[in-house]
């Protein structure tokens, strides 16, 4: 649909049964994520609050909470902006059959950003104190923006169309913060946002910066949309949301988005942070306090009947995870197209997201040889970790199509057990140390500090996974959490030291077991827990791990620099002393927020 505004999407989801209206009063600190976490597992509708607690402005979330409802949204341009990404992608496609892809380029023509001035009437001031003060989780440092579209533009090549817009989450207020003058911005350098700070950098000026919130839900999903180089957001907004982005600039020159509910805006001066955080984040763990661009706030504008437009992050699934869905939908084939012998690639979500990535490419290296081995997947591999955010990936597994053209990256236990099956631990495993991991992941040496494993399957399967549980030693509690991995329950972690005695006890242990069939140890603090699904077994083992300090195995070896194994691996995925602690609601506002009857 066309929607013109964020209240015109809330009418039309109401209309058609999609919504939940709170007419009472609610608290904007752990009530409001209460409710919205506990429809979300429902896979219940979106949420229209109607009273916000110290805030004159309504709030809407969980606009994008299933993918059906995502779809309904974009009903009516959904196919032809599948299209129009296929093509930029693979431009061929429209050369080998030009009346299916006719109109792309129309599509793409007619979603050029509109340079509009009329707009700028529509808007009246307010202050970062008046908008709603929304705190998700019980450690978080303050209120945070969670559904922000931030745009900056190219300091050497200013205007809309060489400019980016990310989603990068925004802190209104705690910590050192001056409130009504002062917000903090969360982003990583290579981000777009990153890079056009690193130039204003260079020149010594300040880095302009324009927060939107809200708008039709074409613009959030376009911000966050890994869209092929050259393919503008705002144009993806447009194309997207049938309505063309409009925007203009206000008298200090930042570009205000004529659409949106509501405008921050600001500067960023060359190293000028303070502390950010902590903040409830996406791999179900607080990322902790650390200096993050100040923004110095100049105006907050907002439109008459302007609606706060927020989200909850936490532990997968969540509603990013239906944003996730949506992506995939849209953008599946422009990452395989981008890598020569890539068939797909899936960013497991339940671990996390970029923890741990699945892939499948092709295997052709070597066909004359009896007994085929990873060769051409280790290529592919290495381009898959220089991809985007594809590189802040901890843990890959890959997989040789032509060992199985049915499998797919989207079951994790399918994958797993394909993997697990084929792969020769003394040569497929690929470690690269002392690198960057993601930073919101705090399993490594240090902030964005840690290692990755390339864990590559090719040929015939080598061994039978077990099914049950084998005889263990009396007093090791161990629990069959899928076939061939076993969950082994660990005592407190204290040290490195005792972690590699108590792992070097438990390799001595299995020397008196039978470990046919079995691929992987798992130690950690809930064996029980870790094998209830699989869901939990690969948050557990690849959220709390750092491959080069928390990997071991039966058997191990090195030679020429390379480590291996001849009998399972072991991780370590224990709770380590400089982990982030996890998330965990309060259970105080989960009996309050009962009144609402959800």
């Amino acid at each position: 649909m066309g929607y013109n505004s964020l209240a015109a999407c809330v009418a039309d989801l109401e209309k058609h049964g999609h919504l939940l209206r709170i007419k009472e009063e609610v608290d904007p600190y752990l009530e409001m994520a209460a409710i919205h976490l506990r429809v979300y597992e429902e896979q219940g509708p979106a949420i229209f609050f109607e009273k916000v607690k110290g805030s004159k402005f309504p709030a809407v979330s969980n606009l994008f909470g299933t993918l059906e409802r995502s779809k309904f949204m974009f009903r009516d341009s959904l196919e032809g902006v599948q299209q129009l990404v296929s093509l930029r992608s693979d431009p061929m496609k429209a050369l080998k059959n030009p009346l299916k892809y006719a109109g792309s380029g129309l599509t793409a023509l007619s979603a050029l950003p509109l340079k509009q001035s009329l707009f700028k009437s529509t808007f009246q001031k307010t202050t970062i104190s008046a908008l709603p003060q929304i705190v998700n989780w019980p450690m978080d440092g303050g209120p945070f923006i969670t559904m922000p579209q931030v745009y900056t533009e190219d300091i050497d090549k200013p205007g809309v169309m060489n400019s980016n817009l990310g989603m990068y989450r925004i802190q209104l207020a705690g910590n050192d913060y001056v409130m009504d003058k002062e917000v903090g911005l969360h982003y990583q350098i290579h981000r777009g946002i990153g890079v056009h700070q690193s130039k204003a950098n260079a020149k010594g000026q300040p880095l302009k910066v324009s927060i939107f919130v809200g708008g039709p839900p074409s613009h959030p999903l376009a911000a966050v949309m890994p869209l092929p180089e050259g393919l503008s957001e705002l144009t993806f907004a447009g194309a997207l949301g049938n309505r063309r982005f409009r925007y203009f600039y206000d008298e200090e020159g930042f570009c205000i988005s004529a659409d949106a509910d509501f405008v921050i805006t600001g500067t960023v001066y060359p190293h000028d942070n303070k502390p950010e955080g902590p903040f409830g984040d996406h791999l179900g763990y607080y990322s902790l306090t650390h200096p993050f661009p100040l923004m110095k706030v100049h105006n907050v504008y907002h439109r008459q009947d302007a609606i706060w437009s927020f989200t909850v992050v936490g532990r997968p699934p969540q509603e990013d995870t239906s944003f996730g869905a949506l992506i995939h939908e849209i953008t599946g084939a422009a990452i395989p197209q981008e890598i020569h012998g890539l068939k797909e690639v899936n960013a497991v979500d339940a671990a996390g997201v970029h923890p741990l990535l699945f892939a499948i490419g092709s295997e052709r290296y070597t066909p004359f040889l009896k007994e085929r081995r990873p060769q051409e997947i280790l290529t592919i591999a290495n381009h898959i970790l220089g991809k985007n955010q594809l590189s802040l990936a901890k843990y890959l597994f890959i997989a040789a199509r032509e060992d199985d053209e049915n499998l797919t990256t989207h079951s994790i236990e399918g994958f797993l057990q394909h993997v697990l099956e084929r792969i020769d631990f003394t040569r497929d495993l690929h470690f690269h140390t002392q690198t960057t991991i993601d930073t919101l992941d705090y399993s490594g040496e240090g902030l964005n500090s840690g290692s990755k494993l390339v864990l590559a399957a090719a040929g015939s399967p080598k061994r039978k996974l077990i099914q049950t549980l084998p005889d263990m030693k009396p007093g090791v509690a161990c629990h069959l959490a899928f076939p061939g991995v076993v969950t082994v329950q660990g005592t407190t972690y204290t040290s490195a030291e005792s972690a590699q005695g108590e792992i070097e006890a438990l390799k001595a242990t299995l020397q008196s077991v039978n470990l046919e069939g079995i691929a992987l140890f798992v130690l950690c603090d809930d064996a029980a827990f870790t094998a209830e699904n699989v869901n939990n077994l690969v948050w557990v083992t690849f959220t709390r791990s750092n491959p080069a300090t928390d990997i071991e195995g039966v058997g191990s070896f090195t030679k020429d620099k390379h480590w291996g194994c001849t009998g399972p691996l072991i991780i370590d995925a224990r709770k380590k002393p400089h982990h982030a602690p996890e998330l965990i609601k309060d259970p105080e506002v989960e009996k309050r927020i009962d009144r609402f009857k959800l």
